[in-house]
């Protein structure tokens, strides 16, 4: 059977792509479904009718890449099969620390377990494929590694142990429980304790544990700031500028030149403030607001203008996409730009002038935005103020802080009046606030935490918070108006399965969750007012909070669960988040009346970007709950024998989470510490049951317990009840 190259269905779409087109994916797997067989390179190209040597080579590779993508599999006679006819399930490991593990397969479905055996030939994050074997005593499906078709670590950072004079390097992160073995002589100066990086030399099989070899010297274990360090390496945050970008960001200056004011919205005159953190360095925002004659407001969102400086496939560009969003750890910021521009030249610095974009909104009585325009502006910060100093001002009415700034005292008494309808509108529309408790951790000289804190949110948070959703909306809508692809900031409804056990919960209480099996925001929002009110109210918002789904970026619009919106984009943050600089070039685009058709990216593009930019968003979210909980422990390592009270915060079969209410710190208690009784776990009702005294434990419970014990390599605190 002979089938050319170009009887592929999809040859124009490669074609597209490359100069010689290669067959596609899709048409290779048929020719190989079709004879049922395996075939070797040659055999295929000789079917699909390729000839010489660069479409051989583009052949090889794509082969490749199918065989590392878990598509094909290649026997020990150099021929490809079809993995999907070979009973085998391709996916991503995932190690516990352990020693099991399973193996997510990329089709979905249920996870593999595999046994501490499975695992000592592969590595967390590796792709391999397996077969199923069986099931085990829990019901689980069982599986066992066939071959590893790509390995996810080269690099792995933790710390140098000797023991009877063999060297190792036990991985900081947990997942990967296989210690990694350093040849002597691969030391290069590291020392017992300190906290290495390795690049792995030889990977690890059934009967040998992998080898590395010692690439750079952290510093010593426990030294001040270490953690920030390991957690940069651990979950691979790109955080050293290329050259070529230093150089551009600092080729800019620090003032607008002239020239670039030109055919702008000119707002220097305008009351335009920025209201932020006490600790913030970069300002993305300032805001201003008008009472007009028919009994509406004018509201002015103006946010640095980033897209003038950054460029699509400049230096500064490439890596800020990489980056995707700036990280703020507790002690530390890692920009997605460069200071240069995130706390210079792009930031909304007080009394400067500042190139920005501007979302000119009209919002009616009822707070609701009635018409909106966008333009190109430059401006000029009135003030750079806090929460702090705005609550003082418009709630408690301080008198000095009120002369102080009376020359913007106006238009913030304005904003405040257009912030309460805005909050009117916000609670009919049925948007869902959860108010939970943030904290942030204060420091000594030494780069100590001194104590843990927590944040007051306050109306001036709130006042901000409306305003930015505001503008974000309208660059939704005019985007969506525009039909131009982008990315939009989508939150999907809660998952059947979550809704059933939440409901479930919410039954033993006497509680209910309406709108059947379609709920919308507004029924959370009612269910979370009816909490507000009860002493189990945080307990109540903790199980609302786990049963909803993650938030991410993409060019499909399907509206905003949690903010009960049909349409949301990010657009008031380009500094710190790659999705806004994307809003912002494609408003600008629009704007500038160029048409949709010359937009540089597609919507293939978009999807793209919008998985890159919510796999960025998730790393930074998990490298600084890392390095919290790391300085957590650490804290906790004086206190080792105090007690204190604390609220259950998670119920698991091995023990109860509990956070202590004076610190904010969780620890666990483990089920084996809970004496004279055995105890079952209950997922639906979150609770554990003694068996014998029927005693009960569950989410929300006020403890007394003691600290017994903090390991700062685990990251674990462990707590016995008083």
């Amino acid at each position: 059977m002979t089938n050319n190259k170009k009887n592929d269905p999809n040859f124009e779409r490669e074609a597209e792509k490359y100069d010689n087109p290669i067959p596609s994916r899709e048409f290779i797997l048929s020719i190989l479904k079709q004879n049922n067989v395996p075939l070797t390179r040659k055999s295929i190209a000789k079917l699909i009718g390729i000839k010489g040597e660069e479409e051989t080579e583009a052949l090889r590779r794509r082969l490749r890449a199918m065989e590392r993508d878990g598509q094909l599999l290649r026997n020990r006679k150099g021929a490809y099969g079809v993995v999907s006819k070979m009973n085998l399930v391709s996916g991503r490991v995932m190690g516990h620390p352990e020693g099991y593990g399973f193996l997510v397969p990329d089709e979905g479905g249920e996870d593999l377990f595999l046994g501490e055996r499975e695992m000592r030939s592969v590595l967390h994050g590796d792709r391999a494929l397996a077969r199923i074997t069986g099931i085990d005593r829990r019901g689980r499906k069982e599986g066992a590694i066939v071959e590893v078709t790509h390995r996810a670590n080269t690099h792995i950072v933790g710390r140098l142990i000797r023991d009877a004079g063999i060297y190792f390097v036990i991985p900081n992160n947990r997942r990967i429980s296989q210690d990694i073995l350093i040849p002597p002589e691969m030391l290069i100066g590291a020392k017992e304790n300190q906290i290495v990086e390795i690049e792995i030399t030889e990977n690890p099989n059934v009967h040998r544990s992998p080898l590395g070899r010692i690439v750079e010297i952290i510093g010593d274990h426990m030294a001040p700031g270490m953690e920030i360090d390991i957690a940069l390496r651990d979950f691979e945050l790109p955080h050293e500028w290329s050259d070529k970008a230093l150089q551009q960001a600092e080729q800019f200056g620090d003032s607008i030149p002239e020239n670039a004011v030109e055919g702008r919205l000119d707002l220097r005159d305008m009351p335009l403030v920025t209201i932020d953190g006490e600790d913030a360095r970069d300002f993305d925002d300032a805001v201003c607001a008008e009472r007009l004659d028919n009994g509406n407001w004018r509201l002015w969102v103006a946010i640095a203008d980033v897209s003038h400086y950054v460029q699509p496939g400049d230096p500064l560009d490439l890596d800020a996409g990489d980056r995707g969003t700036s990280v703020y750890f507790p002690s530390q910021v890692i920009p997605m730009l460069p200071e240069a521009l995130s706390n210079g030249l792009c930031s909304l610095n007080p009394e400067v002038d500042r190139l920005c974009m501007v979302c000119e909104m009209e919002i009616n009585q009822d707070g609701k935005t009635e018409s909106y325009r966008f333009h190109e502006g430059v401006m000029f910060s009135k003030a750079r103020l806090t929460y702090d100093k705005v609550a003082a001002m418009l709630v408690d009415n301080d008198p000095a802080l009120r002369e102080q700034y009376q020359h913007v005292l106006p238009t913030l008494e304005t904003m405040y009046g257009l912030f309460k309808a805005m909050q009117k509108a916000r609670d009919q529309r049925g948007a869902i606030d959860f108010e939970m408790t943030e904290t942030q951790f204060l420091f000594d000289e030494n780069r100590k935490i001194r104590s843990i804190q927590p944040r007051e949110r306050n109306d001036a948070h709130r006042l901000i918070e409306e305003f930015m959703i505001a503008a974000n909306v309208s660059a939704a809508r005019f985007l969506l108006d525009h039909e131009i692809p982008v990315l939009y900031r989508v939150h999907e409804t809660p998952s059947e399965e979550k809704l059933s056990g939440l409901r479930d919960f919410l039954g033993e209480l006497g509680l209910f969750l309406g709108g059947g099996d379609d709920p919308e925001p507004r029924h959370y929002a009612s269910l979370l007012e009816t909490a507000s009110k009860r002493p189990d109210g945080h307990l109540l918002q903790t199980v609302m909070l786990r049963s909803m789904k993650q938030a991410v970026y993409s060019p499909d619009n399907i509206g905003h669960f949690g903010l009960a919106l049909d349409a949301y984009a990010h657009f008031t943050s380009p500094i710190r988040r790659y999705p806004d600089l994307l809003v912002h070039r494609a408003i600008r685009h629009i704007i500038s009346g160029r048409k949709v058709s010359k937009w540089r990216y597609s919507h293939e593009d978009m999807v793209h970007l919008g998985d890159h930019c919510s796999m960025t968003s998730r790393r930074a979210d998990e490298a600084t709950r890392d390095v919290s909980d790391w300085l957590k422990c650490e804290y906790m390592r004086d206190r080792v024998g105090e007690t204190h009270q604390g609220v259950i915060s998670g119920v698991t079969g091995f023990g109860l989470f509990v956070e202590l209410s004076d610190i904010y710190i969780e620890g666990l208690v483990h089920v084996t510490s809970l004496k004279n009784d055995y105890y079952q776990f209950d997922a639906t009702g979150h609770r554990l049951t003694g068996e014998r005294t029927r005693k009960v434990y569950r989410l929300g419970d006020t403890l007394t317990v003691k600290v017994v014990r903090v390991d700062l390599d685990e990251k674990k605190i462990d707590l016995e009840l008083v």
